[in-house]
């Protein structure tokens, strides 16, 4: 999206940088919107902002309203942009130097064994680097928090470590931690201290590394988010050729131009046939296996493959106005706004971290308003923030997610990050995708009718020979079963009718009744009957004849998967009422649900359609599972509730989607939706307790009754459990 003008105002899409958390994003929406006349909608997961603005508004203004709130915007570049440094690499390495040097300070402060004389100069000269260099994104997010006014996680984890990083330093250079042979002990005790022996670098060091972990894989999944749409656009040509013979780049083609498609290249942008006759594959736009016979006056879909003869197409939508642009911002606007829970931790910590902070004040005065020594007091005070430290708040997600997404990936599925557990809940209706999904997603023949005295193989070697010779999906089905090595002589394409050629001495005819008809071959009666049965099951049938006779009638279809019925069962199991979704006629659709047992079927869909269709459903109060593998699913399955591609499918249902069952196979979504759910309550788990360990040690805390060493262990210890609590996912069957 480019900046746009006009005499009434225009429209512009930012980059943002620096934001951490969703509340970031509602800052700065917040934040543009005080200007008079502009309208803006941050997306924290493609870290774009789309605003309009009047016509008196120069869009450096808005850069620069962007940046007064803390962080950075770029305008749109014009011409080619080298890719930025990701930020994975610069977390990836602070992460790198935080581990490192946290391990050795952190077993130093939990083995006696290994405090040597001086240990604790090692573990300041260690542990510095890591609370000064690994932890600035902590330090710099909440300095910009403070600033204006707002507390997030980062508060808390950088106002933590610098209050135990300084309290070491004030005891090892004025206090006596410094002294030859200081012992650090580990030990559980509730003892009143004035803290002057006491370092908590161990503390400082370690709650580092465990947030900046989190953080990292954090990063890495979210800047996967946008993926989906360049998955759509990449599917479109990238050069045609004119009417004229020229050839240039697609994107400089303008409505009413002529261009030529040759068999199998894709179509330039949506427009109308001129001249040729074709079938043209649609699947990888629609997902739909059985192709489109077009003639000229027909309208043809950009990005979709002609499969037959040569068209000259003329364009009449380029651009953002093609079907395949008006999918790529269905996916975007389905995304933007997904993930209510999302980033729960943030948001509670906005409430929490000021009443920590104001606890800890609190305390210090307390202590220093009944007469006891300012060591005692900034003790208690230190206590208060070290154990409210979010060590176990920042790990509840990302830990439950390494180790659901580790079983997942042994059970053939793929989940994408955070966002897809912390947006998804229990799922009460499930959607399917009918081709691809339930279906194989391809044709084979599935029946082969011979008339009274034909030999069925020989049926096969011929047409299968001629068939062979054609690029049709109908006819490469019928040579994919046939396997014929005959030889085919005169081969041509009848238009809209069949083929017709010369095997083995042979002159054959495959296709339309009508085909043989000009030759003067007809159906017998049981031929007839079983053509028209096949077409009453919505399935498609073609004649086969030669030397001047009707031989056969061979039906094709997309057949169900082995495995379907099977899979919707456990879903029905599962507490699921399944629903058919799908671009195919109404009668195929219910053929196929019947044959897998489903009862709901919605057909004849258009791909924008498919999203209405899961949003009603969603406004109905039920929650959404969809399940599909083609381009025209992605917009639907970022839109539902839980998003499942087969792997099977295409790059960009599987982008949109928040898992990919890898194997392709539907009986894997019953266990994708019961590890979701596991994985999500773990999650659930983990928060709560990451909670309730505050609340149960705060006020001893308070009350002195908590040193730091034991608020530090304390943290250590919630830190562990909420570790341990995810890896029991492991166990997941």
């Amino acid at each position: 999206m480019t900046s746009l003008t006009d005499g009434r105002g225009g429209a512009v899409e930012l980059s943002i940088g620096g934001m951490t958390c969703a509340s970031c994003a509602n800052r700065i929406e917040r934040k543009l919107n005080k200007l008079d006349g502009v309208t803006a909608t941050v997306n924290y997961a493609t870290e774009k902002a789309k605003v309009t603005f009047p016509a008196d508004l120069d869009p450096l203004a808005l850069v620069q309203e962007v940046e007064k709130a803390g962080y950075t915007a770029e305008l749109p570049h014009e011409g080619p942009k080298e890719e930025a440094e990701k930020p994975d690499n610069s977390l990836r390495d602070r992460l790198i130097v935080a581990v490192v040097l946290s391990v050795p300070v952190v077993a130093m402060a939990m083995i006696p064994a290994l405090q040597f004389r001086y240990w604790q100069w090692l573990s300041l000269a260690l542990a510095g680097p890591v609370v000064v260099y690994a932890g600035w994104p902590f330090h710099k997010a909440a300095w910009t928090n403070l600033r204006h006014g707002t507390a997030t996680m980062d508060t808390l984890v950088s106002m933590g470590t610098l209050a135990a990083f300084g309290w070491s330093l004030w005891a090892l250079f004025f206090g006596t931690a410094g002294m030859p042979g200081m012992i650090h002990p580990f030990e559980l005790t509730i003892q009143r201290t004035d803290g002057a022996g006491n370092i908590y670098l161990e503390a400082a060091a370690g709650v580092t590394a465990f947030i900046l972990a989190g953080r990292y894989f954090e990063s890495r999944s979210k800047r996967k988010a946008g993926a989906a749409l360049r998955a759509l656009m990449e599917l479109g040509a990238k050069d045609v050729e004119l009417a004229d013979g020229r050839r240039v780049p697609a994107d400089q083609l303008k409505a009413g131009d002529l261009f030529v498609v040759r068999p199998g290249e894709k179509i330039a942008t949506d427009g109308v046939i001129e001249e040729g006759t074709s079938a043209v594959d649609a699947s990888m736009l629609t997902g739909e296996s059985v192709p489109v016979e077009v003639r000229p006056g027909d309208a043809v879909t950009g990005a979709t493959v002609n499969a037959g003869g040569r068209l000259v197409v003329r364009a009449t939508r380029v651009g953002a106005d093609t079907q395949l642009a008006q999918m790529a911002r269905l996916v975007e606007e389905a995304q933007t706004g997904k993930a209510e829970v999302q980033r729960l931790a943030d948001r509670i910590s906005g409430v929490f971290v000021p009443i920590v902070i104001a606890l800890a004040v609190g305390t210090l005065g307390f202590w220093l308003g009944t007469g006891n020594g300012a060591g005692a007091a900034f003790t208690a005070a230190v206590a208060v923030l070290i154990i409210a430290c979010p060590c176990a708040l920042g790990l509840a997600t990302p830990t439950a997610l390494l180790v659901g997404t580790g079983r997942g990936a042994q059970l053939g599925i793929l989940i994408k990050g955070p966002e897809v557990l912390e947006s998804t809940r229990k799922a009460d209706t499930i959607v399917l995708d009918k081709t691809g999904t339930v279906t194989e997603g391809r044709m084979t023949l599935t029946e082969v009718h011979v008339a009274e005295g034909e030999d069925e193989a020989e049926v096969l070697r011929l047409a299968g020979a001629l068939e062979h010779a054609s690029e049709h999906p109908i006819a490469q089905a019928v040579a994919r079963a046939a396997r014929s090595d005959a030889t085919v002589e005169d081969f041509a394409n009848v238009e809209g009718l069949g083929v017709q050629g010369v095997v083995d001495g042979h002159a054959v005819l495959v296709g339309r009744p009508r085909l043989l008809e000009e030759w003067s071959q007809h159906l017998t009666p049981e031929l007839v009957e079983a053509l028209e049965q096949a077409q009453a099951a919505g399935r498609t049938a073609v004649a086969v004849g030669w030397d001047g006779r009707a031989r056969a009638v061979l039906v094709v279809s997309d057949v169900v998967k082995a495995t379907s019925a099977e899979a919707v069962t456990e879903l029905k199991r599962l507490g699921l009422t399944p629903v058919l979704l799908t671009g195919d006629n109404e009668k195929v659709a219910r053929a196929v649900a019947a044959e897998v047992g489903i009862d709901e079927v919605i057909a004849e869909v258009l791909p924008a359609d498919k999203v209405e269709v899961v949003k009603r459903l969603q406004a109905e109060g039920k929650v959404v599972a969809m399940v599909g593998d083609g381009v025209n699913d992605a917009a639907a399955l970022a839109q539902a509730d839980l998003g499942l591609a087969m792997g099977t499918g295409t790059d960009a249902a599987i982008e949109a989607s928040d898992l990919t069952l890898v194997r392709g196979d539907l009986r894997v979504t019953a266990d994708a939706l019961r590890l979701s759910r596991r994985t999500l309550a773990t999650i659930k788990g983990n928060l709560f307790w990451a909670f309730a360990y505050n609340v149960a040690a705060l006020p001893l805390a308070a009350m002195g009754l908590l040193n730091p060493m034991i608020a530090g262990a304390a943290m250590a210890f919630s830190s562990v459990f909420v570790v341990s609590n995810s890896l029991r996912l492991r166990a997941f069957k």
